[in-house]
């Protein structure tokens, strides 16, 4: 097959002809149609996440079609189309019993702790938990971006938020994250604040129904906060960090009304990795802190579902689609990128 693999961190990836992966006796091969080129990719090839070693195949955002099937899988066939969480719970453990396969003890994660969709083939563990049906109304692209993005969104303001109509919901950081963020708040019929310092990302928040955008470019701390209070009468209900920085995570939390919401959603790596938390806000005013990580793949049908009627739109958030030669150069240049929509390898 090929693929795009590096051998060590932070170096310049190539585009390899490599062996075909056999599926686990538990899982399948997908053949990949799409695959989205995310942040967490780029984070992974830096060294920042400690289950990767390389060498290695990034990707984590795909769509495909089943090519090979393990011994014991039951519920799927040849020629199925599918997605798949970025997180594989494994489906024996306790917090897969209680239908918590995101934070499965025992996962296993495409592009992470193995190698992952930026190459024509990828195998995927415990594919009767985590394998989703995609309906015929959902194309590859779209289905594409939903695995990491997007499904970690529509449980961090569904399940985890659990965001309510006439709410105020602040979302900080306006990339593939936040947007989706966007889109999922005001399908649930909350007032959205955006904050970003991109103006094309705020324009873009703006047309999914932000109801007041900030840019916080050359802007402190204070006059960011007060501006998002100001939005919101008086501060978000819900205020969700979809980038992972250490200052949006604490602008966030201080954005809160009395007994308020933070979501984390973006990681915290690097220098930002133990960033401080204003606890004597947090105790004084009852906030909650809240961490999403992904979505299980029990939860897809009810997301699946309202995009096929149209009350959520993900394929407003594609902006590029390029080839897997392509995503070498997009992968190396994620921090300088400058536009808002996701980028999808079709190409193979």
């Amino acid at each position: 097959m090929k693929a795009v693999y590096y051998t060590n961190f932070g170096e310049r990836p190539t585009l390899e002809s490599l062996p075909d992966p056999a599926p686990e006796i538990d899982g399948v091969v997908v053949e990949v149609k799409a695959s989205g080129v995310c942040r967490s990719d780029w984070h992974g090839w830096m060294g920042h996440d400690a289950d990767i070693s390389p060498p290695h195949v990034p990707g984590h955002e795909f769509s495909g079609v089943v090519a090979a099937i393990g011994r014991d899988v039951g519920r799927w066939r040849k020629g199925d189309r599918v997605t798949v969480p970025f997180v594989c719970g494994c489906g024996a453990c306790f917090e897969c019993a209680s239908g918590n396969q995101q934070v499965c003890r025992n996962q296993f994660q495409p592009g992470f702790t193995g190698w992952g969709s930026f190459a024509e083939l990828v195998s995927v563990r415990y594919a009767d938990t985590n394998l989703v049906r995609l309906p015929d109304e959902v194309d590859f692209i779209t289905a594409a971006s939903l695995g990491c993005r997007f499904a970690t969104s529509f449980r961090a303001i569904v399940d985890q938020a659990k965001v309510s109509a006439g709410q105020w919901v602040a979302i900080y950081g306006c990339g593939g994250v936040g947007l989706s963020a966007v889109m999922i708040a005001r399908a649930r019929g909350a007032r959205v604040v955006a904050i970003d310092i991109n103006d094309e990302a705020l324009d873009l928040a703006d047309s999914m129904g932000a109801e007041a955008t900030i840019n916080a470019q050359g802007k402190s701390a204070g006059e960011v906060v007060e501006a998002v209070c100001d939005s919101s009468d008086g501060g978000a209900h819900v205020a969700v960090d979809a980038l992972g920085h250490s200052a949006t995570s604490r602008n966030s939390i201080a954005s809160l009304r009395r007994r308020g919401k933070h979501v984390q959603i973006g990681l915290m790596a690097g220098e930002h990795l133990d960033a401080t938390i204003p606890w004597d806000r947090v105790v004084a005013w009852e906030l909650e802190i809240i961490g999403s990580h992904g979505m299980q793949a029990h939860r897809y049908p009810e997301m699946l579902a309202m995009i096929e009627s149209g009350k959520l739109r993900p394929e407003r958030l594609i902006g590029k689609r390029i080839s897997l030669a392509d995503a070498i150069g997009e992968l190396i240049d994620l921090p300088n990128k400058k536009d808002p929509g996701m980028s999808v390898i079709e190409k193979f």
